[in-house]
């Protein structure tokens, strides 16, 4: 079986699975990080976003075999160190703004709600509706207004 290697939340991690296995497979079932949630395994709820290379991306729909070892792998479990916080500020602002009711798609919505931030910022302005409309997360308790309020605030403080 082969193995691949790549650097998940800060560690170096390497694992033994067969090439076609979905990386959020590997995520979950061999490396026990719960945070990117199954919803769809195809790419269309993004339940499962985490980051690579500090980019949005869905880890549902990418087999291993597509990650390399200087690949780095964030998720929610690893999101506040990038900040240096006990929580990235936009883990702090969904608190503030008491966005979570079931909590299930939270983690994906914060994580393309970071990159989205950042890649707005790159850009160098501010974040506008449209970008938050851009935010295509499925979230089945509706608190849309308040995800909407919070990627604002945390925004604001990142």
């Amino acid at each position: 079986m082969p193995t691949y290697s790549f650097i998940l939340n800060g560690t170096p991690v390497s694992i033994d699975v067969e090439g076609d296995v979905r990386l959020l497979w590997v995520l979950r079932d061999l490396l026990g990080v719960t945070g990117p949630k199954y919803g769809c395994g195809l790419e269309v709820c993004k339940a499962c976003t985490s980051h690579i290379n500090g980019k949005a991306f869905n880890p549902c729909s990418v087999p291993v075999s597509q990650i390399q070892p200087s690949d780095e792998i964030t998720t929610i479990e690893g999101l506040a160190s990038t900040a240096g916080q006990d929580l990235h500020p936009m883990q702090q602002a969904w608190l503030d703004h008491d966005v979570a009711q079931c909590g299930y798609c939270q983690p994906g919505q914060i994580m393309a709600a970071v990159a989205t931030v950042r890649k707005v910022r790159a850009e160098g302005r501010e974040i506008t509706d449209a970008d938050l409309d851009g935010i295509r997360n499925i979230c089945r308790c509706g608190t849309y207004s308040r995800i909407r309020a919070a990627i604002k605030a945390g925004a604001q403080n990142m």
